[in-house]
């Protein structure tokens, strides 16, 4: 029998554990909501990356709405100083080819397979849509300019995530996250670590509503006034339960069905009743109660955010990412009250001015609809409040900024080196 050297049935162990849990999830036994990191490490060895920008992107395809959503933005950085997007998931990376085509998509699972692609290539900018713990694995490396972007602009809680102070930079939409973050986070100089980009999503959602035949009713000619109800998600715990689907979700789409005077298109939240059932169960009954009504009426799933807004009137939303980018729409919004008292709610700009719709409040939502619409009454500081959160909104805007940012910063670090100095702020530029 054949001595085993000391330590090799450990290091055997560990090796047939190893090839029996990667051939579990090439067979897809992946644990919900984990990558599956099945990487392409093996066949990047000679390769040399030559885009001075990467995206990195650790989730399975359960996120891929955080990372979709900047799809026209990464385009315009490629063409400005190449892009390519570094993910951990074999699945993510099937979708994110058929949706990014033209961009260079990796999936590495290891760190050192990622930190030898850097050293023998020009990357010099990471960009992350979300705090995923494994950025991590990214943020060690110093020579990089990392940039903290999150998925969308809102006034929850988790926008002020003491995770910020992990990147170089945050890239924020206007002076409303400046404020925000600059308030929340002690010993985080917001002035000059936040970049204010505005939001390119809004010339993404912008372009989508002109391209579609679809466009707002004149409400005051009487025709009946289409409603977009597009609520968040659960949260990953109570303090940020700020979706109103199990509190609000059901009365709310009756009382605007019953009063026969609305079109209704509800949005659900892609990740609704990931964390509670509860969530979830709603929005199965609310699909229900929308597709038992029939047309015009409908649920708008897996479709851009451009498509819901095209022809909506008026919103309904809760403290979300949503209710920024309908800012530029220049339309009026209600938003929904929080019925959980542990969620943790700010009297926010955002808030102050527009209608509130607590749980007591829905019984009267159509009337309060009809009100918003023939008074106009929100005319007033729309424009104040657009420019606070979103900064300039004119067409193409904020995708040059955005791409302008992504080359200062890169710029800075790069003299920074040369000089053998701490980068300046981009800020100031």
């Amino acid at each position: 029998m054949q001595e085993v050297p000391e330590g090799g049935r450990g290091r055997s162990r560990r090796g047939l554990r190893s090839a029996m849990w990667r051939r579990a999830r090439r067979w897809g036994f992946v644990p919900s909501g984990q990558a599956d990191m099945l990487g392409e490490d093996d066949a990047l060895g000679a390769v040399v990356l030559s885009q001075r920008a990467l995206v990195f992107f650790a989730d399975p395809p359960g996120s891929l709405y955080q990372l979709e959503q900047w799809y026209d933005t990464f385009r315009a950085v490629d063409e400005a100083m190449g892009l390519a997007v570094v993910l951990q998931d074999s699945r993510t990376a099937r979708a994110v080819r058929a949706g990014l085509s033209g961009i260079e998509v990796f999936v590495v699972a290891g760190a050192e397979t990622f930190e030898d692609l850097v050293d023998r290539g020009a990357p010099r900018l990471v960009l992350y849509v979300n705090h995923n713990p494994a950025n991590f694995t990214v943020l060690r490396l110093g020579g990089l300019v990392h940039v903290s972007l999150l998925h969308g602009d809102s006034d929850k809680a988790v926008s002020t995530s003491n995770q910020l102070k992990a990147y170089d930079h945050a890239f924020v939409a206007g002076q409303a996250a400046v404020d925000r973050i600059g308030g929340e986070l002690h010993g985080y100089d917001a002035t000059e670590r936040c970049v204010v980009v505005g939001r390119p999503q809004v010339d993404a959602q912008r372009a989508t509503e002109l391209s579609s035949e679809v466009v707002p009713a004149d409400v005051t000619g009487g025709q009946p006034i289409t409603v977009l109800y597009a609520p968040t998600w659960e949260g990953a715990q109570p303090s940020v339960c700020y979706g109103s689907t199990v509190s609000h979700g059901e009365a709310l789409v009756r009382s605007l069905l019953d009063d026969g005077g609305f079109q209704l298109v509800y949005r659900p939240h892609p990740l609704t009743g990931a964390r509670d059932a509860a969530h979830g169960e709603a929005d199965g009954r609310i699909r229900e109660i929308v597709r038992a009504a029939g047309a015009p009426h409908r649920t708008d799933v897996g479709v851009e955010l451009g498509v819901s807004f095209a022809g909506a009137d008026v919103l309904i939303s809760d403290v979300s990412g949503v209710a920024v980018d309908w800012l530029a729409t220049g339309r009026p919004q209600l938003m929904t009250v929080p019925a959980d008292p542990r969620v943790t709610l700010e009297e926010t700009r955002l808030r102050a001015g527009v209608p509130q719709i607590g749980v007591d409040d829905v019984a009267s939502v159509a009337s309060r609809i009809r009100s918003l619409v023939s008074e106009g009454s929100w005319r007033s500081g729309h424009a104040e409040l657009t420019g606070y959160y979103l900064g300039d909104v004119s067409p193409g805007a904020a995708t040059q900024r955005f791409v302008e940012a992504c080359e200062a910063v890169v710029a800075d670090r790069e003299r920074a080196a040369e000089a053998h100095v701490a980068p300046s702020s981009a800020s100031d530029r």
